[in-house]
């Protein structure tokens, strides 16, 4: 593994170092910082099933003269659950602290004994992207599945309205998919950590990949300048999953949409 990522950021410098490239784009992030952890506790129908854990990582790392914000993200089952369908899930990437797009991206998926593991380095001057399967041209300025939730949390929603729909393209599997964030509404939620006030959206994602329908997730966010998911819900071609926010540290603005 450590072979792996040390080869991975041998070809960025090479690439961020190189002359005349285009310039990247700049969003302002005022939404999270180095150091912020955010756990969550997963349930499958009844059953607590299984704990995640997405985490910034404190120290920043360079690729080549960009500097980026290494999130890893982990998903295990627990329990009695554990037992007939054991998840093992590693996810990381490396964001551009300027731009919020990634540079490199890592998976290691174990599911009930399906394996997936994938490293994908990201051109995002000549807009390709390179994995173990070869290199295909992608849309400008895509995202991996754990900088794309980073992305969408500095999106601007002053002028939003209830409808509208954000699109963003994202990497998986060495195809990109248009995932278009559409906000369906305000909502205040109660959970185990308190009662948030939330902005709501759905994702349109891959109908009969893994979901039944295109919009069959659900997302809570805290509706304050953290943007952090509070709860999800998703029906899935096997049941229904839901995930809630069960514990937080490191974030970078106060959690004003706590209720108690």
């Amino acid at each position: 593994m450590k072979r792996t990522v040390s080869a991975i950021f041998v070809l960025l410098s090479s690439i961020a170092l190189c002359f005349g490239q285009p310039e990247l784009r700049v969003i302002k992030n005022t939404a999270f910082k180095g150091g912020e952890i955010l756990k969550y506790r997963i349930h499958y129908g009844f059953i607590d099933a299984g704990v995640a854990e997405v985490e910034i990582k404190k120290e920043p790392h360079n690729i080549g003269s960009r500097k980026t914000f290494h999130v890893v993200g982990t998903g295990r089952t627990k329990g009695a659950f554990d037992w007939f369908f054991k998840v093992r899930d590693r996810y990381e990437s490396y964001i551009d602290a300027q731009s919020m797009i990634p540079w490199a991206f890592v998976r290691r998926v174990n599911e009930g004994g399906y394996v997936k593991n994938q490293n994908v380095t990201f051109d995002q001057y000549k807009n390709t992207a390179t994995s173990e399967k070869g290199t295909i041209v992608v849309p400008e300025n895509v995202q991996d599945l754990v900088s794309a939730y980073y992305y969408a949390r500095n999106l601007d929603l002053t002028n939003a309205k209830i409808g509208d729909t954000f699109p963003i393209n994202t990497y998986l599997d060495d195809e990109v998919f248009p995932m278009n964030l559409k906000l369906t509404g305000r909502e205040t939620i109660k959970t185990r950590k308190g009662t948030f006030k939330c902005l709501k959206f759905r994702p349109m994602l891959q109908e009969g990949r893994i979901f039944k329908e295109e919009e069959d997730m659900t997302i809570w966010v805290s509706d304050d300048q953290n943007r952090i998911v509070i709860r999800a819900e998703a029906n899935i071609l096997v049941g229904s999953i839901k995930m809630d926010l069960d514990g937080y540290s490191g974030l970078a603005n106060p959690l004003t949409s706590k209720q108690d």
